[in-house]
Parts: C-alpha cells; structure tokens; sequence
C-alpha cells in the first residue's frame, strides 16, 4: 500500500515555447491540507488540471491514491472533486437544480451524501430555488465546494478557491476544510493568502514551474536566515529603489505601509540612517520584526531569481 495520496515526479507541461511546469515532483500524504503557493504563472492551475486528468502531461507521472491520471483518468474522476478558479457552475441553473446535475453526472443523490455536505449546504440551503449568477461570492463558493463534494470524493482539489471572497466568508470556508480532513479527505488547494497557508498542514513554494521549498509553515518561518527591518520614511516612492541599492541589503518588498529589509551580516542601523539622509529621507522609522510566512516565500523567490 502507497504511503501517499498524491505522487507527481518529475512531471514537465510546455505550451509551445513556454514552459508551464519543469520536473515538478510532490508528495501529499493522506488526509492532509497541502498548500500549493506561487505568483501567477507559477503553474499551479496546470498541476491542478494535470492531476484532475483534464490535461496531459508530456514526461514524468502523476498518480491520485494509486491511480495514474493518465491511464486510469476514468478512476481518476470518480475519487477527485475539483474547484477551478473561476466560478464553473450553471449560472442560470438554481442552488439545487446545481447540485442535482452534478450527483446525477456522478452516479449519486443530494440524499446519499447529503451528511458530507450538510454543513456547508446548509448555509445556502435557503436560497436553494435562487440561480446560481445571483449569489454572493461566499454563496458561490460554498456551492462550487458542495458541487464537488457530492460524489464522497478521496481527494479534493482547489485551485485559489477564497480569491474576491470576504474575510468572514474565507475563514468559514477554511473551517469547512478542516472538517472534510476530519473526514479522511486529502485536500490540495492553492491561495494566494498568506494567512491561509499558515491553515495548512505543509506547503509548497512553486516557481516557474518548479517546487523551491515544501514544509511546515511554521518550520518555514524558523529557518529564516536573515534579520528584518520593518521601515518607512517621508519618501515612500524611492524608499524600495534606494534601500534595494543599499550595500548590506539582501532583499527588500513592500509590505502594506513599510518597507521589509532583509540585510546582510554585519549590518548597522546607524549606517542605514545615514545612507538614506544623504538620499534625502526624513521622518525616518527603522524596527527589527520577527518574518512571517510571506517574507520566507518572497526571500526563496528572490534566491531562485538570482540562480
């Protein structure tokens, strides 16, 4: 018996002259929320349709608890539920008439795995004679989910699903997710939240096709290795210029309101003060900060960008 739920190796997609994924391999244990994280472009939706058999890869393997996407594609759709990126449900359609059609496509009833789904169609459920265009982006959502659920699948496959959604709508969808993992479901999902990959079990960084990092989030943010600098100064418009040419920066990104500095060994805040009066910044502001999971993802980017 495999010991994981999802095995890619060595899996490359080209379209055209451009390469969308670049011997790509993974592992995603079972009953696990992995958390795929990437710009766009990275080649996280063509993992996603590689995995759910909707395309092909063209070298390596893939495999969703035993079963390649490619030979075994008709066992494949019966164990995966798949939530594309964009809203994929019949708009003109209602709530119900939704989940009709597609437990009907996959051999099943609303009544048979009604128990899976209750918890998230039961939001919904008073506005299931409402169509599907109708609805808010939290609603759509918990449909799409519901709709993939309906089947009882073994892996469950999301590609950004919270993106354009609510604060409260994101954090009810995620408390969703961890009930279906109680459930025995492996779930994959990508966001571009980084609050959300903390929620994960692990995740990895996929850039340019290719995987930089899988781990623990947290294991993520301890291997750190740099010290930080929250800044900002009365010159926020050449502050990110100015402080990536500072001779002891490592990397240097906006984050909200500040500046995040990465620096070298052997950096001294009286040094950058000076440095950047002489480029004339006043009301300058400099504190060290703990990273968090965003600033370990942009500091693996910027070594991949360098190779």
């Amino acid at each position: 018996m495999q010991k994981a739920s999802i095995i890619v190796k060595d899996v490359t997609k080209k379209y055209g002259n451009s390469t969308a994924l670049n011997g790509l391999s993974l592992e995603v244990e079972h009953a696990e929320i992995f958390g795929l994280i990437g710009p766009d472009g990275a080649g996280k939706t063509s993992l996603f349709r590689i995995l759910t058999s909707l395309l092909v890869p063209d070298s390596g393997m893939a495999s969703l608890e035993g079963f390649d996407v490619v030979k075994d594609y008709r066992e494949i759709r019966k164990i995966v539920g798949y939530m594309p990126g964009r809203f994929s449900l019949y708009f003109d359609l209602t709530v119900q008439e939704n989940l009709e059609f597609f437990a009907t496509i996959f051999g099943t009833s609303i009544q048979q795995n009604y128990d899976l789904i209750k918890d998230i169609y039961s939001q919904i459920e008073p506005f299931k004679n409402r169509k599907a265009g109708k609805l808010s982006g939290g609603m759509k959502q918990k449909l799409a989910l519901s709709c993939a659920m309906i089947h009882k699948p073994q892996v469950l496959i999301l590609d950004e699903p919270t993106t354009g959604v609510d604060a409260v709508s994101r954090k009810e969808f995620w408390e969703m997710l961890k009930a279906l993992k109680k459930e025995g479901i492996t779930i994959l999902v990508s966001t571009p939240y980084m609050d959300e990959a903390i929620l994960c079990d692990r995740v990895a960084l996929i850039q340019k096709g290719r995987i930089l990092s899988i781990e623990e989030p947290q294991k993520i943010i301890v291997q750190y290795a740099h010290d930080l600098y929250s800044i900002c100064t009365d010159n926020m418009f050449d502050l990110l210029e100015d402080l990536r040419n500072f001779s002891k920066s490592n990397s240097a990104f906006r984050f909200g309101d500040t500046i995040h500095l990465s620096v070298k060994s052997g950096f001294e805040k009286a040094e950058l003060v000076h440095y950047l009066e002489g480029k004339n910044h006043e009301q300058i502001e400099i504190g060290k900060i703990d990273p968090e999971i965003e600033d370990c993802f942009m500091e693996l980017m910027t070594d991949e960008n360098k190779i």
